[in-house]
């Protein structure tokens, strides 16, 4: 049986390879003689490698961006799902919409992984490792673009090893406007957001508003006794205000609340599987941009509370309060047309109120810099650090170097070679730190003080851009954490620190390529190995992750489908005290399709898990099987 599996596992990611690297055949003529050549863009700007606009092209770490249009026409209620059709994510979640849910970048945790929207930095100071409830994170019509920074290269934010996420939404601009969108789908799910917009050269607004419902499904396979579904609501108010008193001033204010009920199995002691939990989390930044010739300055302070608790027969079991207050700011200066300094610093005030009331508090300063020269027109290198200063655990400093080359061919394509390698660290959150020492912990828990974690981590990789539109990339990247905490599921005895490192290597193969005007064949995979202290493979980590999909554009971009094919390979879990399993693995195959009805109204439609496949994530959590969606969009 093993070696059947085996076998089946190297041909099917065999198979995929070949399907990736034929988009690079001679196919290419038949294009170009389609459709007439186009001029390769290289002018698309991200802030997210480094806090200021930079063109795409010439960054030297691994960064992609998922557009509005895309968003919408995958057409997915979660921005992990989203999320998970990109080069090196995975994710596991327990039972569905509100679920608890893990998003690793090339297998790393995802509180390792830094979540902004509109720069509000969405981590969660109530959860046990401070990091970003994903599982409350939906796609609404205000999504503009989302930016993804891969693996430890995220140290002017002080970001972990998993990298930085920005949700960047829209702005208002013109004549008032908005939108209103009308979904619905099986397990009684009804979604309805809207927005509202407008703007001048000197002031500009944009809200929306969205509240979403599923009855969801029995999520947990050891619930036989009731087997009831296990819901979800979801509401969230997300406003953006813009003010330019000068051409060269702008002040701007982001609030966003979102307040969630989530209905879930297995809480309590014995088991129960009538449970809920409620969440709210309300976030602000207000901000101000002075930019002149050579310098831009940028200053901000903001604010997340949460307020979470679980409840089971109309009792708390749980509650914890978190509160993080911030303040920025970050410089630039550019000396020339060539160089760029950019420096600044920023101060964390952390807070928790736990179950027992006891109020528990933290702060950390940091301060960075980075240097990015342009060499000519082809060559572009930058280099950085980070001092952070942690009140328990005192100094440490990150880097991060980086270097991109671009090359012209003689096909009228383009080369670019780039590498980065940075470093981080994470200190032991406040919640580690006070069950170690509160009255659930024990030996060999108790029996040595947590020490801060520390990451780094390198990539390199090639990207080929062809006239005709082909887009090719190979990335090879290897992070290690060192002394990583985790909690000791064996004997339950708290918080424990690994004695050696785990590692987490791989290669992402990326491809794009237009058949014609109309068809563009588009594929992803990821290889990654991952190791314990043991040598032993990381829990709910993959080795081979792939998405596969085709899309279709009518002549007048009336009639847009879909389809992407999903899969995952060679995963295993663990069950407490009985050991690791294998998990299945599994392909899943989602269609979506949006019809432009006018200028103002569009349906659309998706077929999520068209083949029915059973699979787990994660063992004892059930996956929904085919389900269908839809819904209206109106524009006025």
């Amino acid at each position: 049986m093993q070696l059947t599996t085996r076998r089946y596992f190297y041909r099917s990611w065999y198979f995929e390879v070949l399907l990736l690297l034929a988009l690079a055949v001679s196919v290419r003529t038949e294009a170009q003689s389609d459709e007439p050549e186009q001029n390769i863009n290289i002018e698309e700007v991200v802030t997210i490698s480094s806090r200021v606009e930079v063109p795409l092209e010439r960054i030297g770490a691994a960064v992609s961006v998922i557009s509005a249009e895309d968003i919408q026409l995958r057409g997915y209620h979660s921005v992990t799902d989203i999320l998970r059709t990109q080069p090196g994510i995975g994710a596991s979640n327990n039972g569905g919409l509100g679920k608890p849910t893990a998003l690793r970048i090339r297998g790393e945790e995802g509180y390792r992984t830094l979540v902004m929207i509109d720069g509000v930095e969405l981590s969660d100071p109530s959860r046990p490792q401070v990091g970003p409830a994903f599982e409350h994170l939906l796609t609404t019509n205000d999504i503009e673009r989302i930016e993804i920074l891969r693996g430890a290269q995220g140290f002017i934010y002080g970001a972990d090893a998993g990298g930085v996420i920005n949700i960047l939404t829209k702005t208002g601009a013109g004549p008032l406007g908005g939108g209103i969108n009308v979904g619905f789908g099986d397990f009684d799910t009804t979604k309805i957001d809207g927005t509202l917009s407008g703007g001048t050269e000197r002031v500009n607004f944009f809200i929306s508003a969205s509240d979403f419902s599923s009855d969801g499904y029995n999520a947990r396979t050891s619930d036989t006794e009731l087997m009831d579904k296990d819901g979800y609501e979801n509401k969230t108010l997300h406003t953006k205000l813009g003010w330019n008193p000068t051409n060269q001033l702008t002040l701007q204010l982001v609030a966003r609340n979102t307040e969630t009920e989530n209905e879930f199995d297995g809480c309590g002691f014995p088991t129960i599987h009538a449970c809920s939990e409620s969440n709210k989390q309300s976030a602000f930044k207000l901000s101000s941009t002075y930019e002149s010739d050579k310098f831009k300055h940028y200053l901000a302070l903001s604010t997340t509370e949460v307020d979470r608790s679980d409840w089971h027969a109309g009792v708390s079991s749980f509650a914890m309060e978190g509160l993080i207050r911030r303040f920025e700011y970050t410089g630039t200066f550019k000396p020339n047309q060539h160089s760029t300094l950019i420096y600044g610093l920023d101060t964390d005030k952390a807070q928790v109120i736990n179950n027992s009331n006891q109020v528990l508090e933290r702060n950390e300063k940091g301060a960075y810099f980075e240097y990015q020269q342009d060499i000519g027109d082809s060559f572009f290198i930058t280099a950085g650090g980070r001092r952070d200063d942690n009140d328990d655990f005192g100094k440490h400093t990150s880097v991060r170097i980086s270097s991109a080359y671009l090359k012209n061919l003689s096909d009228g394509g383009r080369l670019k070679y780039r590498i980065s390698f940075g470093t981080g660290f994470r200190a032991p959150s406040l919640y580690e730190i006070s069950y170690n020492s509160g009255p659930y912990a024990f030996p060999p828990a108790t029996n040595a003080p947590l020490t801060e974690e520390s990451s780094d981590g390198i990539d390199f990789g090639v990207e080929y851009t062809g006239i005709s539109g082909l887009f090719l990339g190979i990335t090879y990247f290897d992070q290690n954490i060192e002394d990583e905490l985790f909690f000791d599921l064996s004997g339950y005895s708290g918080y424990l620190q690994s004695a050696g490192k785990n590692r987490s290597s791989g290669i992402e193969l990326v491809a794009e390529y237009p058949v014609t005007s109309q068809w563009v064949l588009f594929g992803n995979t990821t290889f990654n190995k991952t190791e314990d202290q043991n040598g032993l493979q990381r829990i709910r980590r993959p080795k081979q992750l792939a998405n596969l999909g085709l899309q279709f554009s009518s002549f007048n971009d009336k009639v847009s489908l879909l389809l992407n094919y999903r899969s995952s390979a060679h995963a295993i879990d663990e069950l407490y005290g009985i050991g690791r399993i294998t998990l299945d693995d599994y392909w899943v195959m989602d269609v979506s399709t949006s019809i432009r009805l006018s200028q103002t109204m569009e349906v659309y439609g998706r077929l999520e898990n068209l083949t029915d496949e059973d699979y787990e994530e994660i063992t004892g959590f059930r996956v929904p099987g085919l389900n269908i969606n839809g819904g209206i969009r109106i524009r006025f």
